[in-house]
């Protein structure tokens, strides 16, 4: 249970478990209802990028934004020093999405915060034999961060295979929202998960079904990482 009233599908920071995944501190899957949400809170110490599947969420923060982010959108703050801001549902029905915590380096951990708002028709979307690729961050996309990161949403047409290639060095994660999918050799249903290290220099995806997942991957900053609620220092 997260906010006022949402139940996310967490994978990480669980406690005793796994709290992080260098450079990549927090992963929630969230269906956040009428009445539930997030109330004005504090961050620091690190990125966070908002993707919406369903619905729409408002953001507002200390620095004077306001703005709503809808269906195929992202909302993109820095946290760095120091903001505090709320995540509400905007409109009628369920609201769909992930959110993900990126750490920032210690020598960024002090930047001043900022937020930037990016529309659905604004992230390129890379379509080519049964599989479809939005940008999020990365090579295309508008979005702007500290942290250099890829970061995607995909669908893969049943019987297709995907490889994500160069990408040796780099710390990652693969998260299916449905559908049946086999990576090397491992076989993930909905709401399942593969984290990938820096040994990895490509990773095959092959769609026994209709698949939608989330894909990212960066380099880890190798830098001790203290989490505590809303903190990343």
């Amino acid at each position: 249970m997260e906010g006022q009233g949402v139940t996310v599908n967490r994978l990480f920071p669980v406690s005793s478990r796994r709290m992080n995944h260098d450079p990549f501190v927090l992963f929630d899957h969230f269906v956040v209802e009428q009445g539930q949400g997030f109330d004005t809170h504090p961050h620091r110490g690190f990125e966070a990028i908002t993707f919406l599947f369903s619905g729409a969420m408002r953001h507002k923060d200390n620095l004077g934004n306001d703005s709503v982010v809808s269906a195929g959108g992202a909302q993109i703050f820095c946290a760095g020093k120091g903001i505090s801001h709320s995540e509400m549902p905007e409109g009628e029905g369920d609201n769909n999405g992930i959110q993900f915590w990126i750490s920032l380096e210690k020598k960024l951990k002090t930047v001043e915060p900022t937020y930037q708002l990016v529309e659905a028709a604004e992230l390129p979307i890379i379509s080519l034999d049964g599989v479809a690729r939005t940008i999020i961050v990365g090579e295309g996309s508008p979005v702007r961060m500290q942290n250099n990161i890829k970061y995607e949403y995909m669908t893969i047409n049943q019987g297709k295979t995907y490889e994500i290639q160069d990408i040796e060095g780099e710390s990652g994660l693969i998260y299916l929202i449905s559908g049946s999918l086999e990576i090397e050799g491992e076989h993930l249903t909905k709401a399942q998960s593969i984290l990938f290290d820096i040994n990895n220099k490509s990773i095959t995806l092959k769609a026994h079904s209709e698949c939608q997942l989330m894909y990212a991957s960066g380099r880890p900053h190798f830098e001790p990482i203290v989490q505590y609620g809303p903190y990343v220092d």
